[in-house]
């Protein structure tokens, strides 16, 4: 039954039922009331342990019904959705009493409905004309340059207590000799042979831009930017161990006209507009509200980093969120991902370069 009305609430919040004494919105976005805000007494259709729906929820509801004789709906009909309503009440009530409101999931889309409604929805493309687009592309160019880039395979060999670093080094030349004699092998050579992360993938590392890469040594970044295309290295030492890199492909640095680049150019601008207007919003809240924070406590907190190695900050959100685990519209609606991933030129596959 909990596991009913959980998922009940979640459905009623998600279409933006509010609290008690509130309305409830439309899965089209419109509302009959918020939460807060008295009803006119002509609105109301129905009351139910001290909710209401109103008429234009009804309304909303009964235009989404297909009435049997294909014309309107039948007193039968209407009496079916006002039922489906007054059973939603019902729920969202008995959802409330149970303390489903204080769950983290439930929370999480009151949050989401919150911010669309109060942040989100108020930045349009439209808002971003030509000349504002253009004069964030120029001012930020560098930001729409693919750099350089290096494929780089690497295979390493760990110093450990079984293996001194002698012999690590002496066996590191002699795969560095089988690599050197047939490039071709190496994926074979480092599946067999390497400590490395990228053991699994033949030691690919896959393209690597000079910045470097989070999880890889930037010392084997700089290695292979010195290094021609189809080059195997010599064996140096790093901390991790004694290294073998090979150069498998070379991407050119490109640069994108402003034409090229639009749609990125759009996302990137209302992404900080949004980021702005969330950080003005969230601090006016703030300066309402009384937090009381206990330092001990959260310093004797033990925490381990759940993030993948090699993910750099940010990398792992989805589009539909804006950096802070809040789900957001994608670009053609309210507002866009604040981390959208970008393929090479910053443009996400498919999307349209002049954006709406």
């Amino acid at each position: 039954m909990r596991f009913i009305l959980s998922l009940a609430c979640l459905a009623l919040l998600s279409t933006g039922c509010s609290g008690s004494g509130g309305e409830t919105t439309s899965a089209g976005g419109s509302s009959s009331a918020k939460a807060g805000e008295s009803v006119d007494p002509a609105e109301v259709l129905a009351t139910v342990g001290g909710e209401v729906v109103t008429k234009t929820e009804f309304e909303q509801s009964a235009a989404r019904k297909t009435p049997a004789n294909g014309k309107s709906l039948s007193g039968e009909e209407k009496t079916e959705v006002l039922d489906k309503l007054v059973d939603d009440k019902i729920l969202y009530l008995q959802a409330l009493e149970s303390g489903l409101d204080k769950d983290p999931k439930v929370q999480k889309v009151m949050i989401n409905t919150l911010l669309r409604e109060e942040v989100y929805a108020k930045v349009r493309n439209s808002d971003f004309s030509d000349d504002e687009l253009r004069a964030y592309y120029e001012a930020n160019k560098s930001d729409f340059v693919v750099p350089e880039k290096v494929q780089v395979k690497r295979i390493l060999l760990r110093v450990t207590d079984d293996r001194p670093d002698e012999q690590s080094k002496s066996e590191a030349e002699r795969i560095r000799n089988e690599v050197k004699s047939d490039p071709g092998n190496f994926k074979e050579l480092a599946t067999k042979y390497s400590d490395g992360p990228y053991k699994r993938r033949g030691g690919d590392l896959g393209f690597i831009s000079q910045d470097g890469k989070p999880g890889v040594d930037q010392e084997i970044v700089d290695k292979a930017f010195e290094l021609d295309l189809q080059q195997v290295s010599d064996v140096f030492k790093t901390e991790d161990g004694y290294n073998i890199i090979y150069v498998a492909n070379k991407r050119d640095k490109v640069e994108r006209t402003f034409q090229q680049m639009k749609g990125s150019v759009l996302r990137k601008l209302k992404n900080e507009r949004l980021q702005e207007m969330y950080d003005q919003y969230v601090a006016g809240l703030k300066s309402g509200v009384s937090v009381d924070v206990d330092d001990a406590k959260l310093s004797a907190i033990e925490v381990e980093s759940s993030a993948r190695p090699g993910l750099r900050p940010g990398a792992g959100l989805q589009p539909g969120s804006d950096g802070h685990g809040h789900d957001m519209p994608e670009l053609d609606g309210a507002g866009p991902s604040l981390n959208i991933p970008a393929g090479e030129g910053g443009e996400r596959a498919g999307a349209p370069g002049g954006g709406k």
